[in-house]
């Protein structure tokens, strides 16, 4: 006789699962997918709407350049990985209370800029210092144990971040505004070969399980290419050399494009989950070009500022990949269907709208502070709602169980 606390009345839909800390601490994506997502919004709306509440020794453009790439970016970039780690490998990286101390590493450096004086920042650089380290290590050593050779190179690349993170806060400190910049540049240089590692992996491959009929090449071998030379960037950028890494760059970029070509993109237009991928990935690469082009002293006035293509890259290329990647990636952890309800599509359109807000805003006309603002708004609208719709899944088990 079946149990009558089993049978679910029609029309009624199973109670959703309490929230549950082993859950919420068993993947990187969970926490730090919330924790990414929440300072993309807080961190923009202070920095448009309350810039005064930014002290110093990490303050004015510093502090924003610092937390979109390192306190954003690079935190969902994190988040993937060691999620993707433990398929890649057959071992999870990070969970439970180690992942707990890897979320309150974060907490105490985002506080702890805010917080202003020397103390509080050098607290706040070595938190963030030991965030990167204990990512990249846990990277490196699932790849070792589960023997990933194709993915040696991952946590050595997390580790370039955390090295490049902590020359930037030094030249904070120190306040050399060129050599802020340039460990800024190795910054981007070093996320955009990890976005484009990751990238190049997923999008065929998720274009391919969304529409079985599709056909895509992986892109291995111009993978490789591309590779060598976003990492001959980083090397050239150390040693130096700004216009032969522009052109490493460039040629990175156009490998970027060319390869979005054979993707197929008519054939994901009526599929927001992923051409919302195709967008970014061509953003990234134009982005790039761009880069290449400024550094070698070859763009017009009105795109000679390193901004352009920062803006670029950044907003275009990994903010909106992160928007298609954290709710893809999310819902396919999850164990929930694939398919995006209204809010999700909101978030991707509002997103699209605040990257071109943006690179209007950096137009210089009477009308770049109110574009400024407007991108501003799209921004924070769009983030909201990703968290309205995926905080109460992530702190919940999987419904299909223990998870």
């Amino acid at each position: 006789m079946p149990d009558i606390q089993q049978i679910n009345e029609p029309g009624r839909r199973p109670a959703a699962p309490a929230p549950n800390l082993r859950a919420f601490l068993s993947l990187g994506f969970r926490p730090l997918y919330i924790a990414g997502c929440l300072w993309a919004l807080v961190s923009v709306a202070i920095w448009i709407f309350a810039p005064q509440a930014i002290p110093a020794p990490l303050s004015g453009i510093a502090w924003h350049a610092h937390e979109m790439l390192w306190g954003f970016i690079a935190t969902i970039a994190v988040a993937f990985l060691l999620t993707a780690a433990a398929t890649w490998t057959g071992f999870n990286p990070l969970k439970g209370w180690p992942l707990a101390i890897l979320c309150l590493l974060w907490i105490v450096a985002r506080a702890g800029y805010l917080a202003g004086g020397l103390t509080a920042f050098t607290v706040a650089c070595l938190a963030e210092s030991a965030f990167f380290l204990l990512s990249g290590l846990a990277l490196l050593r699932v790849v070792i144990k589960g023997k990933s050779r194709r993915n040696y190179g991952l946590p050595w690349l997390v580790l370039g971040l955390g090295a490049a993170n902590a020359l930037f806060l030094q030249s904070a400190l120190k306040g050399n505004y060129i050599e802020l910049m340039q460990h800024f540049d190795l910054g981007l240089v070093c996320m955009a070969v990890i976005a484009l590692l990751i990238a190049r992996r997923v999008i065929p491959f998720f274009a391919m399980r969304a529409l079985p009929d599709l056909k895509l090449p992986m892109q291995t071998r111009s993978g490789h290419v591309q590779l060598a030379f976003g990492v001959a960037a980083i090397i050239l950028g150390l040693a130096g050399l700004p216009v032969y890494m522009g052109a490493a760059l460039a040629v990175t970029g156009l490998i970027a494009l060319i390869q979005l070509v054979t993707w197929k993109p008519a054939a994901v237009q009526h599929k927001p989950i992923l051409w919302i991928l195709y967008i970014g990935y061509a953003f990234l690469g134009l982005g790039l070009v761009f880069a290449g082009v400024h550094l070698a002293g070859l763009t017009p006035e009105i795109f000679g500022r390193s901004a352009v293509h920062v803006h670029i890259i950044a907003m275009g290329g990994f903010s909106v990949l992160i928007i298609g990647m954290v709710t893809r990636t999310a819902l396919g952890h999850l164990g929930r269907p694939l398919v995006l309800d209204r809010s999700m599509r909101g978030a991707y359109v509002l997103v699209l709208i605040a990257v071109i807000l943006r690179l209007a805003a950096l137009w210089p006309t009477a009308a770049a502070p109110h574009l400024l603002h407007l991108a501003a708004a799209a921004w924070v609208l769009a983030f909201a709602l990703y968290l309205w719709r995926f905080v109460p899944m992530l702190i919940r088990p999987r419904p299909d169980a223990g998870h």
